[in-house]
């Protein structure tokens, strides 16, 4: 958890906080035009800091990325359900065939896991208002993360804005499964297809590391399969449970990247008209 702070303060009871302990809202605390306000910029909402990266949960994750390399980004937030890929500060994709493939990405997501309940496109051209400074625009721009993405994985619209607790978050059991089991869909669909992209569009990259993407079930089949050969008959037992051991790791890898990429963060200006998403 990046905003180990924020949290605090919203467990405390202070639901409609996303700024960390300092009051520094992190997802514009990145380098990427950081620091331009819009007219109805909010001081209290939308505080940059005293420069980019001013913040020690900006700079862990950007060492964190400089020593990983993702080829995949996902910033996780709720307030409306959406697919968005950069950019946030402008009302514009990037051109060229990687961004065409995210926003092919995107729209796969959307329609097999999602019923068509996103909204698709740039961030700063699908939400009515333009954000500086970002995490996702910073991981593809300067990071050179070739899919970098944000996901708005809920939202209630009817809710009150003083009622943040509702605006943001499932309040019964079956809006709760529903949204649970479709981005667990709809992630894992990213992890296998996220490969294949990249592939396609490097296929002559060396160094990369695309050679050495495996799904997770050929992961866990060689894995298993291991353990067979070594032990013999004593680990039979493990094929009767292959599927389960399956399921929990793939909740256990979800788990992983929300807790890595989820920001204290969401969509403020709920009230704004909501405008399409520009084409390509």
């Amino acid at each position: 958890m990046e905003n180990v702070n924020g949290r605090k303060l919203v467990e405390a009871g202070d639901l409609c906080e996303r700024r960390n302990g300092r009051g520094v809202d992190l997802n514009r605390n990145w380098s990427v035009d950081w620091g331009k306000k819009e007219k109805d910029y909010d001081p209290y909402e939308e505080n940059p800091g005293s420069a980019p990266f001013s913040e020690p949960e900006t700079q862990i994750m950007r060492k964190i990325c400089a020593s990983f390399e993702p080829h995949v980004w996902v910033n996780v937030h709720s307030g409306m359900e959406a697919l968005f890929m950069p950019y946030d500060h402008k009302n514009t994709t990037p051109e060229g065939l990687p961004s065409q493939r995210m926003r092919l990405m995107l729209e796969k997501l959307n329609r097999f896991q999602l019923n068509d309940r996103c909204l698709v496109g740039s961030g700063g051209g699908s939400v009515g208002y333009l954000a500086h400074g970002t995490a996702t625009d910073y991981m593809y721009d300067i990071a050179r993360v070739p899919m970098s993405f944000t996901f708005e994985i809920y939202g209630d619209s009817t809710a009150s804005s003083r009622d943040c607790f509702k605006m943001f978050n499932p309040t019964d059991i079956t809006t709760f499964n529903r949204v649970l089991n479709d981005w667990s869909a709809a992630f894992f669909t990213l992890f296998s297809l996220g490969g294949v992209q990249m592939k396609e569009l490097h296929p002559n990259a060396t160094g990369s590391g695309f050679e050495k993407w495996v799904s997770i079930d050929d992961y866990l089949n060689g894995y298993l399969m291991e353990r067979k050969s070594r032990y013999g008959k004593k680990m039979e037992v493990l094929e009767l449970g292959m599927q389960e051991i399956r399921t929990y790791f793939r909740l256990f890898l979800l788990s992983s990247v929300l807790l890595m990429f989820m920001f204290c963060s969401r969509i403020s200006k709920s009230g704004r008209q909501i405008v399409s998403a520009m084409s390509l």
